[in-house]
């Protein structure tokens, strides 16, 4: 693998948007992702600015977004790690602890299979276990029920079920059905 695995940063709110724009073209993103390509190509740049400054992996941060930047500085892949603190609401169903919540994981078409995937979840769960306060317990993710090749992905990176699924309103932009939860334990 030839790609810098690294946290973005702020000026990198275009290359951002654009990664996200493509992940939202994908095949799979009805029911890999929460929202539509045509609802994040409406958002202004501010939103996409705003967002890229909030996922800065640092300490006190609430959001860490890593990225697998090619030699010649395209993004390959883009994981995000959010920080929820116990109490914290996710599609109705509440933390019970503080846990870190992986989510916009995407990895171009033509780098799937390469390891990518594994070095940019490796690279956010070093940052997750790294982190003092909150000290996370956990790492959980959700994945759609109809998406069994990202579903054996995560399996392959240490990820199982908890046993919670979480149904999607059949108005939502995305597919219907459920988001099964699976989560990784702190070493």
């Amino acid at each position: 693998m030839n790609h810098v695995i690294r946290a973005v940063r702020p000026d990198e709110w275009a290359k951002a948007k654009e990664i996200r724009l493509s992940s939202l073209q994908d095949p799979a993103a009805p029911v890999a992702f929460l929202e539509t390509y045509e609802e994040a190509l409406e958002r202004p740049d501010s939103f996409w600015q705003e967002r890229t400054a909030r996922a800065l992996a640092r300490h006190g941060a609430r959001a860490g977004q890593f990225i697998a930047e090619a030699p010649d500085g395209t993004w390959s892949g883009t994981v995000t790690l959010l920080i929820e603190e116990a109490g914290t609401d996710f599609l109705g169903a509440t933390s019970v602890m503080p846990q870190g919540h992986l989510v916009g994981v995407f990895v171009r078409p033509e780098q799937r299979g390469t390891g990518l995937l594994g070095a940019l979840v490796d690279a956010a769960l070093d940052w997750a276990w790294s982190l003092e306060e909150p000290r996370l317990a956990r790492v959980r993710l959700h994945v759609h029920e109809g998406n069994p090749r990202a579903q054996a992905a995560y399996r392959k990176l240490g990820f199982v079920s908890t046993g919670k699924s979480l149904p999607l309103d059949d108005n939502s932009s995305v597919a219907p059905g459920r988001e099964l939860e699976l989560a990784i334990d702190r070493p």
